[in-house]
This record gives C-alpha cells, sequence and structure tokens, in this order.
C-alpha cells in the first residue's frame, strides 16, 4: 500500500492577530520610525532617571543638613516666626493708637495667660544672694511679714481705740496708747525660739576638714582618692588598718 503524501496546512495569517502584538509589534510602521520610537522611550526613561537622582540628592542634602542642626532647631524656628508675627501685630496697633498688652490679652485664652504668668513668676528669683546688709534685712523682714497672719478684727478694734495714733508720725505722743497682750507676748517669744534653733541647725558646708587625714598633694588627686575612698574604701580598710598599724604581711 503506498504511503500517503503528506500536505503541510496553510497558515492563514490574520490582520487582526497582527494589530492585538503588543509594542511597536503590532503597528504598520516602517524599520527607521520603529528605530526613532525607540530612541524617544529611551531618552524619556532617561530624563525620569536623571530627575530622580536629582529629587534623591535634594533629600540627602536635605536629611544631612537636619542632622547638623541644633535638637532645638524647630523650636527656635517656632519661636522667631511668633516673634516676628508679634511685631507686626504690635506695630499694627501702635500705628492704629491701641494698647497692645490689652489687645494681646484679648486675644489669649485664660489658661494661657495663666501659664504665663506662671512661667513669669517661676522665672523670678527673689533670693539674689548678699548684696548690702540692707537687702539681707529687707529680705529676713519679708520673710518673718509673710508668716503673719493678722486678725482683722483686732487691727480694726486697735486702730479705731488708739485714733490719729495708731499710725504716729513726728510729735505724735504713742507713749501709754497701746498694750501688747500676753498671747502676742507668747507669740513673739516662740517664733524667736524657732529663730534660735533654726540658725542652731544651720551648718555651711567647708570644701576642707582640718581634722581630715592629709593624703594627698593637690586639690585634684584629694578628689581622686576621695573617689576611691567611695568605690573601694569598705574592700580596702582591712589592708590601711593593718598598714597603719605595722602588721601587714
Amino acid at each position: 500500500m503506498a504511503a500517503a503524501e503528506f500536505v503541510a496546512p496553510t497558515l492563514k495569517e490574520s490582520d487582526e492577530n497582527e494589530k492585538n502584538l503588543p509594542g511597536l509589534l503590532g503597528k504598520e510602521m516602517t524599520a527607521k520610525e520603529k528605530y526613532a520610537e525607540r530612541m524617544k522611550k529611551l531618552r524619556d526613561l532617561h530624563l525620569k532617571r536623571n530627575e530622580a537622582r536629582k529629587l534623591n540628592h535634594q533629600e540627602v542634602v536635605e536629611e544631612d543638613r537636619r542632622v547638623k542642626e541644633p535638637k532645638n532647631m524647630d523650636a527656635r524656628k517656632r519661636r522667631a516666626e511668633y516673634i516676628l508675627k508679634e511685631e507686626a501685630l504690635k506695630a499694627e496697633c501702635e500705628a492704629n493708637g491701641k494698647n497692645w498688652e490689652i489687645e494681646k490679652l484679648r486675644n489669649m485664652a485664660a489658661d494661657e495667660a495663666e501659664a504665663l504668668d506662671k512661667r513669669k513668676r517661676s522665672k523670678m528669683n527673689p533670693d539674689e544672694g548678699f548684696s548690702s546688709f540692707e537687702q539681707a534685712t529687707f529680705r529676713k523682714y519679708a520673710g518673718l511679714t509673710k508668716q503673719i497672719k493678722p486678725d482683722m478684727e483686732v487691727y480694726d478694734r486697735n486702730r479705731a481705740k488708739a485714733g490719729d495714733a495708731f499710725y504716729a508720725q513726728a510729735g505724735t505722743v504713742v507713749h501709754g496708747v497701746h498694750k501688747d497682750t500676753p498671747e502676742a507676748i507668747k507669740k513673739m517669744a516662740e517664733d524667736v525660739q524657732k529663730q534660735k534653733e533654726k540658725r542652731e541647725k544651720f551648718s555651711r558646708r567647708r570644701r576642707h576638714d582640718p581634722d581630715a587625714d592629709i593624703d594627698y598633694i593637690n586639690e585634684r588627686n584629694m578628689k581622686f582618692n576621695q573617689k576611691l575612698e567611695r568605690f573601694y574604701g569598705t574592700y580596702t580598710k582591712d589592708i590601711k588598718d593593718n598598714l597603719e598599724r605595722g602588721t601587714a604581711v
């Protein structure tokens, strides 16, 4: 039996399939046009890459600037902006003939004003140290009078009883007008006793103890020896005692 001849099937080209191919394959373009299109896409990719590189470099520079800035730089900027805004509003109020302090308080909440006043009072230092004996005496007087809790009824009664002599002036006779009560004298005695006890408890810190052993050559060496004693004194006590007694092995 003779073998049947093989006949290859014919492939029908479809215009629709060619149009559905991706990219430039589905377009009816010449080779030169396809090359130009590919070069255009390549140039676009280069431009996008350069733009991304530029933005990345800007972010790196900005991050490096933020790292080198002080930690409170943001707070300082906000403070500077607030000062500039406040100066502008102050100049505007002065130009309109208004009181800046009153206008400022009108635009401020009650809790904010209270917090601002509290911060101002906390920055005030009532004790500025010794400047003169007069100032020291005044501070002592202010501290003592602050502790007094007056009885206003007794005050008004004594003022009515003394008359003009209550507020004595030059030439006013005050002898025999006022007599201290036993309660007031007792209160004054107790206050004097408290001041005496407070002075006895007061002790100024001395930098140098004349009774201590001198085991240093200068102040820096003294500090170093004190640190050694603080950290290792409990472990080296027996060795030091033996060296002082002469019984060290």
